[in-house]
């Protein structure tokens, strides 16, 4: 049915289908049916045996007859029941049906002869132009109207539309385009435009009506065109708002048209591959008439680019408005084209020309948060209304021209500084970018590596060089931690570093960091907790390990001194229990360290005169000790140990902490009020170099509890020593430290030859190494390859002793017609 207000076709008359009527009976006058009978249908001969319309197998008839001879005047009338079959001779697609009821019958007696009844069946025509037949039978003593024909046919024409009905509906829809695109009412409902788009579908005149569509929508587009030619450059804004406004129109108007022709657009275009959809076509359209057109484009694209530079600037822009227009040159697949290359090439000038700018002017900590602010910004670009395609070239262009182009020079001007300053956001933030260009972190690493290298130890500050090393290494690992990601490339390459820079003083290291350990293990817990020192203890075993001279039985009897001090920790806390338990009064605190025989020191003992009273102090921890652990032998060394007087000055009572030689001398002023140089060493028993550090320490130091006479800082023979009774300090317990002994030249050249013996193995393997590796080699190529290898500096005439060392053991040989040419023993 067509909707009311369109002139619609006329329909062919609803079907048909005349009531049908009950069975009846069929009468004939003939007897009984003896044979079948033949009929002609369609100029042939068949014999039918049952009365159906039925393709299936014919069906018995159930019927009764009656006998009778051929001199009968009269035939009694016999029911026969006939079962029928509906055939449908055509498929649904079609509209009408025209169905048809025949009925024939007829009856008749004789007393000569015998009738036939015969049903003709109406001929079908099928819907592939084929005839199809419905049997035949023949009865006898049928009753009237027992024997029905259904027949149902096709519509012999189909339906046409009315003359004018074509072009009548499309004037409507095209008045409502129309309407649509100049934004007024549209006359019809949209249901009756739909319906009348479907009508016109359905009478294959679809290609026509999308010719049509296309023509109107393409007719409206060219008009635009005008209004955005000549306009004015200045007002670009404006433009780029004129351009959105009728992009947004053009949109609209497509999804409204499109939704009145959903029905074409889902059939004909839809089957037909080479049209564009409605949608399609007209962004074709739009882009064909209105951006394609050169000088719109221009203004389009650079009134984009300068509201994108404003904003870089620091100018507040319309976003929403970009967006839009960088959407539509999307849809309309002309971004990259038309907008991101220029965008991109734009991109790079700008920054090229910041970069070379900034550089110049600004510090690096500074050049490093404008660099991290521009990519954050160009990143919300991508977010907010550039295309998601624009984000890796833009992020690259970003870091090209502001970082991978001043890689060397920014690491030149501040890397430096900023690990002087230890200033760990920046050089974290340092890090971050760095990581972001491609090779960034490879040339950070290299100035990492050449910042630790030139560290320059302090070669006049000998006593704090140990404490400064320790805080340098503490510094870079919290670098590599915290601002470097704990990367493992700058771990091994501050391994490496530290190794160069920290032998560069051969031997003195080791000699500073042994002084180091000895005046921090002599203060205890006074400057430091035992965690503390635990701390400090392990930070100095790693730096130890840095040191070539150093050999692994050495560090590892060290580690093994170190883990034993918590036995002696815990001997002290029980031997300080049974002190208070005998209850033995005195002025002297005796502190026991316990070490195993592999820990002992390598000097030999000093045998001193010890007062009775620390004789009496020894006996009783030997019993301690011996009841603890039994069946082991106590040996003193009593020149490790320490003690603590009470002193009474006129400033009021104080507690020295001394060291066992020191308390040997203070304790003979309670015997005098002065004593000689050589008169205390003949009671104390100390040895002359010892007792003069020693009371030097007294009387030089910064506790000067002695005064001596003549003052000088050294002790001289004759000198003069008594009780200073005016010393102050503010504190109340003091620890006198002992002067270190200065070292002479015949006990560092011992030194020296000692590390030599434990060096001399590495030197052995590095040259049996590259024998064993080249065969044949001279000795000038053989000296500069063994210096390559070792990590430690050599004497080239130590390197020559090696050599005929090994020549004498058989290793490697002289070639006999070259002496200055050795050659590989196997």
């Amino acid at each position: 049915m067509f909707p009311t207000g369109l002139s619609s076709p006329n329909p062919p008359p609803p079907p048909t289908q005349e009531a049908r009527p009950a069975a009846t009976d069929v009468k004939t006058d003939s007897g009984n049916i003896t044979s079948p009978k033949k009929r002609k249908i369609n100029g042939s001969e068949r014999e039918d045996t049952t009365d159906t319309i039925s393709s299936s197998p014919p069906k018995t008839l159930n019927s009764s007859s009656s006998s009778s001879s051929s001199s009968s005047s009269s035939c009694s009338p016999t029911p026969v029941h006939i079962q029928k079959k509906l055939r449908f001779e055509d498929s649904v697609d079609f509209i009408g049906l025209d169905v048809k009821m025949a009925e024939e019958a007829a009856a008749s007696c004789s007393n000569n002869k015998s009738k036939a009844m015969f049903l003709s069946a109406g001929v079908g025509h099928h819907a592939n132009g084929l005839t199809k037949t419905a049997g035949s039978g023949t009865f006898s003593n049928s009753k009237p109207g027992a024997a029905k024909k259904l027949v149902i046919k096709n519509f012999k024409e189909k339906p046409k539309l009315p003359e004018n009905y074509t072009q009548e509906t499309w004037q409507k829809l095209k008045e409502a385009v129309e309407a649509i695109q100049n934004s007024t009412s549209i006359k019809y409902n949209l249901e009756e435009l739909y319906q009348a788009v479907e009508n016109l579908c359905s009478h294959k005149i679809s290609a026509k009506l999308y010719k049509q569509l296309r023509a109107v929508c393409e007719d409206h587009i060219k008009a635009q065109i005008d209004q955005f030619r000549e306009y004015p450059s200045l007002f670009i804004v404006l433009f780029l708002k004129k351009i959105d406004k009728c992009w947004q129109d053009h949109c609209r108007q497509m999804i409204m048209i499109r939704s009145i022709f959903l029905f074409l657009d889902r059939t004909y275009v839809l089957q037909n591959s080479m049209l564009p959809s409605i949608w399609d076509m007209g962004l074709e359209l739009f882009r064909f008439y209105i951006i394609s057109d050169l000088k719109v484009q221009s203004k389009t694209i650079d009134g984009i680019l300068l509201l994108i530079e404003r904003e870089r600037n620091g100018e507040a822009i319309d976003r929403s408005l970009l967006r839009s227009l960088l959407s539509m040159l999307s849809d309309l697949q002309i971004y990259q084209d038309s907008f991101e290359q220029r965008f991109l090439e734009e991109t790079n000038r700008l920054y090229a020309a910041e970069g070379q700018r900034l550089m110049q002017e600004r510090e690096v900590p500074e050049y490093l948060h404008h660099v991290n602010k521009r990519l954050e910004e160009e990143a919300d670009r991508v977010i907010t209304y550039l295309d998601q395609s624009t984000q890796k070239p833009l992020i690259a262009t970003v870091e090209k021209q502001l970082l991978g182009e001043h890689l060397t020079a920014t690491l030149q001007k501040g890397l430096t500084h900023l690990l002087d300053e230890n200033r760990i956001q920046d050089l974290s933030l340092l890090y971050q970018l760095f990581s972001r260009v491609r090779g960034g972190v490879q040339v950070l690493l290299q100035h990492w590596i050449e910042y630790i290298k030139v560290y320059i130890l302090p070669h006049d500050k000998n006593k704090t060089m140990v404490q400064e090393l320790l805080d340098f290494k503490d510094k870079v690992d919290h670098i590599i931690d915290v601002c470097f990601m704990k990367n493992e490339k700058f771990v091994n390459a501050m391994k490496e570093a530290f190794e160069t820079f920290i032998n560069k003083r051969p031997n003195k290291p080791a000699e500073l960091i042994a002084k180091h350990v000895d005046s921090k293990l002599r203060a205890g817990n006074k400057e430091a907790t035992d965690e503390e020192l635990e701390k400090m203890l392990d930070k100095i075993m790693i730096i130890f390990r840095f040191i070539y001279e150093c050999g692994a039985a050495f560090t590892s009897k060290l580690e093994g001194m170190f883990k034993d001090m918590e036995l002696s920790k815990d001997i002290m806390v029980q031997f300080k229990q049974y002190m208070q338990c005998q209850n033995i009064p005195g002025n002297i605190e005796l502190t026991v360290n316990i070490l195993t025989m592999g820990y002992w020191p390598t000097y030999v003992p000093m045998e001193v005169h010890l007062p009775p009273e620390m004789v009496r102090l020894q006996e009783i921890f030997k019993t301690f000790y011996l009841g603890k652990h039994s069946g082991r032998k106590l040996q003193w060394q009593s020149t490790l140990g320490h003690c603590v007087l009470k002193a009474e000055f006129k400033e009021g009572k104080k507690e020295l902490q001394v060291s066992l030689f020191q308390t040997l001398v203070l304790l003979m002023f309670n015997e005098g009020e002065e004593f000689t140089l050589e008169e205390i060493k003949l009671a104390t028993g100390i040895e002359d170099s010892e007792l003069r550090r020693t009371l030097q320490s007294l009387a030089c130091g910064k506790a000067r509890v002695l005064t001596k006479i003549p003052k000088s800082k050294d002790v001289e023979d004759g000198d003069k020593f008594s009780c200073n009774d005016d010393f102050k300090h503010k504190l109340f317990r003091i620890k006198i430290n002992q002067i270190q002994m200065k070292e002479t030249v015949e006990e560092q050249a011992s030194t020296t030859e000692r590390v030599f013996q434990d060096r001399q193995y590495q030197i052995d393997a590095a040259i049996v190494r590259i024998m064993k590796m080249r065969k044949t080699l001279s000795h000038n190529l053989l000296m500069s390859e063994v210096y390559n290898q070792l990590k430690f500096p050599v004497k080239p005439a130590d390197l020559k002793k090696r050599i005929e060392s090994l020549i004498d053991r058989d290793y490697m040989e002289r070639d006999k017609e070259n002496s200055n040419q050795y050659n590989y023993v196997a």
